[in-house]
């Protein structure tokens, strides 16, 4: 069990041109974004400066219904969230968007990611007089913002001093009375993307797979460092913090598992990235078999792309029951392993008496894979090779992924053949981190993001495989300490 809180989360915003129901329209894109939390869900909504909020456990569906929505009420803008809580903490004073009263006005304020120096900031705040009532960043960021706020003439001036105190993982989306913002961190470590609707309101996503869910066609990423804000209908963009970095830091597991395999991050399909992901597997690892099969749903896009590099037939092996969540970041370790004989059934007439080779997108703990290559032995195969198409997790995520320590990392324990031997499976192969950056180097277009004569240098965080953090890593993260 891990013993910090980290949170993988989805935002969306919308901004309309006169008042709608756009509490319905945040809760369609946020349906999009189930995927990124599902234990959590809120929504905010801003009429006649007035910002009404509704925020508690569950899945988006379970949330909201009619009786909800009639307490929301119309609104030109709205913000909403999604949210995962990897630790055992899940507790509805920690579902977002956040909603902040002070002597300027109201704030609503959503966030993805892990800021690095929480707990330096948190701790100076207190020495200020301020009460946390949660264990999340997302409230740290809010003090931050709202005691610039007191200073500044405006809220995106706010928001731009902020963004020098504030360090690590944030693509966030904020409401003041009359203006909608936008903005993602100088390294760009998760993503953050805008589109348009046909009635001309402006929408914000964590993906672009939540646009055509209401019908807005994508517009752009934003670029990391960017701060966009919307006020009376117009767009501006402060670009202060754009180019801070040598580079972009996008983490790569957004590519491998995190986003929707229909999402286009930074300009380059999910999608594209896994198919091409299981070619290379293929190249790196060969291996004689009869059949290539994927574990739904993150390692299907791989397992055909596998299949038709090495011209192996792909098949449908292992069916996901939809109705039961992800087991990679179920809040504690009882649950995560109940979870996978819920969640997923064999085909035993199309695995029987084959030579398979067994596609996931991961191993972390090594309690999940151990199951799924033992219910697949069980269906009568043959031989079991498995390919991952990620490379081994060795180190500690401290942006926002649910890896936060090695102790719990089979790959910092084990060597190759002896995870191989645990999990029971006939072979074992990862796909190296340079085939992965290979991967993403062929899918842009350009080496670098842009937008309005601004650019910045493409790169990726690979830190959970290679060590290599893009950013000083915090000396102290038991955020347990502050548990209320």
């Amino acid at each position: 069990m891990y013993n910090n809180i980290h949170e993988e989360c989805g935002v969306f915003g919308i901004y309309k041109p006169h008042n709608a129901d756009v509490a319905k329209t945040v809760y369609y894109g946020l349906n999009s974004l189930q995927h990124r939390g599902e234990e959590a869900a809120g929504i905010a909504v801003n009429k006649d400066r007035i910002i009404k909020c509704v925020k508690d456990l569950g899945l988006v569906s379970d949330v909201f219904d009619d009786g909800v929505f009639d307490t929301l009420g119309d609104g030109n803008m709205a913000i909403g969230h999604v949210r995962y809580s990897t630790s055992g903490n899940s507790t509805k004073v920690n579902a977002q968007p956040m909603l902040i009263k002070h002597i300027k006005g109201q704030m609503a304020l959503a966030h993805n990611g892990n800021l690095t120096n929480s707990l330096e900031l948190r701790e100076e705040l207190e020495q200020k007089g301020c009460i946390f009532h949660t264990t999340s960043d997302t409230e740290v960021i809010s003090y931050i913002i709202t005691g610039e706020r007191l200073n500044s003439p405006s809220i995106e001036e706010a928001v731009t001093k902020a963004m020098y105190k504030i360090k690590g993982a944030y693509s966030l989306i904020l409401m003041s009375p009359a203006k909608l913002i936008a903005a993602r961190d100088p390294m760009g470590f998760k993503p953050l993307c805008m589109g348009e609707m046909s009635d001309g309101s402006i929408v914000f996503s964590s993906e672009s797979c939540a646009f055509a869910t209401i019908g807005a066609k994508f517009v752009r990423d934003i670029l990391p460092g960017e701060i966009v804000v919307i006020e009376n209908g117009n767009i501006r963009t402060i670009n202060e913090h754009i180019g801070r970095v040598s580079h972009s830091s996008m983490c790569l597991f957004e590519y491998i598992y995190f986003s929707r395999p229909d999402s286009i991050l930074d300009g380059i399909s999910a999608h594209d990235f896994r198919e091409n992901a299981g070619r290379s597997l293929s190249i790196e690892h060969p291996v004689d078999a009869d059949i290539v099969i994927g574990v739904p749903d993150s390692g299907l896009e791989a397992a055909r792309g596998f299949s038709k590099e090495a011209g192996i037939p792909y098949e449908i092996g292992l069916i996901k029951n939809k109705y039961v969540g992800r087991s990679f970041i179920a809040p504690d370790q009882g649950m995560r392993v109940d979870k996978v004989h819920m969640k997923l059934s064999s085909v035993s007439s199309v695995i029987k008496g084959k030579r398979v080779v067994l596609i996931d997108d991961s191993i972390v703990r090594g309690t999940t894979s151990k199951q799924i290559v033992k219910m697949v032995r069980d269906a009568g195969a043959k031989e079991i090779h498995m390919r991952i198409s990620s490379p081994p997790f060795l180190n500690p995520c401290y942006y926002g992924t649910d890896i936060d320590s090695k102790d719990n990392l089979i790959a910092c324990k084990y060597s190759l053949d002896e995870i191989r031997d645990y999990i029971g499976a006939d072979s074992l192969g990862y796909l190296s981190v340079d085939a992965a950056l290979s991967i993403l180097h062929k899918l842009s277009e350009k080496d670098y993001l842009e937008h309005d004569g601004m650019k910045v240098d493409r790169g990726y965080c690979t830190a959970c495989f290679d060590g290599k953090y893009p950013t000083d890593i915090p000396k102290e993260t038991d955020k347990l300490r502050f548990e209320i």
